[in-house]
């Protein structure tokens, strides 16, 4: 039995999310929560919350589901659309730079 939670247009690098993304990748539910708590990046509470989301999806797809025995099966980050912007530089000049989003995906699955 697997259970599937996604967030979309996170604004944060998908570089920058799959650092946090990488840590639980493989671990028990539980603990994965509590290193997520633990860590000190600015996505990490945004990577709990879509665990709690994929738990709370495991739990309402099959009453028989033991929340214990749940696994970060699957976790990946992918880039979302960029949107361009404009920064104004010296001499009347403009310079672009494009503010990133990503998509995070995470899977648990009953070991």
């Amino acid at each position: 039995m697997e259970a599937r939670a996604e967030a979309r247009y996170i604004h944060i690098s998908a570089q920058k999310a799959r650092l946090v993304v990488d840590l639980i990748r493989g671990m028990k539910a539980g603990d994965a929560i509590a290193a997520l708590r633990a860590t000190n990046k600015r996505v990490a509470p945004v990577v709990e919350k879509v665990l709690r989301s994929a738990i709370a999806n495991a739990e309402s797809k099959s009453n028989e589901t033991d929340v214990d025995k749940l696994v970060v099966s699957e976790a990946y980050v992918n880039e979302g659309p960029r949107q361009k912007r404009i920064r104004p530089a010296p001499m009347g000049r403009a310079y672009r730079y494009q503010r990133r989003t990503s998509h995070i995906v995470l899977k648990v699955a009953e070991k």
